[in-house]
């Protein structure tokens, strides 16, 4: 099974975050530019004009001494699912709350990512089918904001499918910077079949496989919209991309997808995600 993991390198409390690349994608393989290479062939007008996804949200709790941590009201699990709604809406994407559960496992609170625990985790606790988004909420070590499989892990792997995302980076969190909600918009970009606006650098030709997202030589942080670090060439299209959702800039400072990126999305989820009718 094969991820996207999203690194952030923490100060001291962990509430802020140092302009390091705190984001560590999979490399290239043959395999998988073949397989996106395929997707940029399919035609966009065979999309459903509107997705629903039933969504779960697993939320995972720890103990720190006799404190529990980790508990996640319905509230802002809601107000989450909102950012979320607002961010794909004008990709024809709607997700819809299928369930909330809550499991008390200090050593699944804390160990998920790269541990045993991973897929004793969600063999436990998923729900549904390729349709069917899973969001655990914990605390995974190493920093980690989030990370999620995409699309066409699904049929390898089933279980393995989802996101994970850290109790801190949800809404109304504690990571500055970081807490509005946006992560798991990025993440569930990952989840449709996004690739970082930087990746392959500048790039104009392969780099995300979206046709007008600017070529973009390494992630942006904070929010600075007179960055262009591609240039030279007609080709590269102008300024990085600072406010698209798969950047790394602030919370604050992403809102939007490109036309092309829900093109790819719609293509993505049909060609991989989408039960056929029975």
């Amino acid at each position: 099974m094969k991820f996207l993991v999203i690194f952030s390198a923490l100060i001291l409390a962990a509430t802020s975050f140092t302009t390091t690349n705190w984001c560590l994608t999979r490399p290239y393989d043959p395999e998988l530019d073949q397989e996106v290479s395929l997707q940029a062939k399919l035609s966009s007008n065979s999309a459903r004009p509107y997705v629903t996804i039933p969504t779960h949200f697993h939320i995972i709790t720890g103990f720190d001494g006799p404190e529990v941590v980790g508990d996640i009201s319905d509230k802002v699990i809601s107000k989450q699912l909102k950012v979320i709604n607002n961010a794909f809406s004008k990709a024809g994407f709607k997700f819809s709350l299928a369930s909330t559960d809550r499991t008390s496992n200090t050593g699944w609170f804390y160990h998920i990512y790269g541990t045993p625990q991973d897929r004793p985790v969600k063999t436990a606790l998923k729900k549904g089918n390729s349709e069917h988004l899973n969001i655990y909420i914990s605390s995974p070590p190493g920093g980690i904001l989030g990370y999620s499989s995409y699309p066409q892990d699904y049929e390898a792997d089933p279980i393995m499918d989802g996101i994970i995302l850290h109790t801190e980076a949800i809404v109304e969190g504690k990571f500055e910077n970081y807490n509005l909600g946006d992560i798991l918009v990025h993440q569930v970009g990952h989840w449709l079949g996004l690739f970082h606006t930087f990746e392959g650098g500048c790039n104009a030709f392969d780099g995300d496989f979206v046709f007008d997202t600017p070529a973009e030589a390494s992630p942006s942080f904070a929010c600075s919209k007179k960055r262009d670090t591609c240039t030279g060439s007609a080709e590269f299209n102008g300024r990085d991309p600072v406010t698209n959702y798969m950047d790394l800039s602030d919370d604050s400072c992403r809102n939007t997808f490109s036309y092309g990126q829900t093109i790819r999305m719609k293509n993505m989820y049909n060609a991989y995600r989408k039960v056929a009718p029975t």
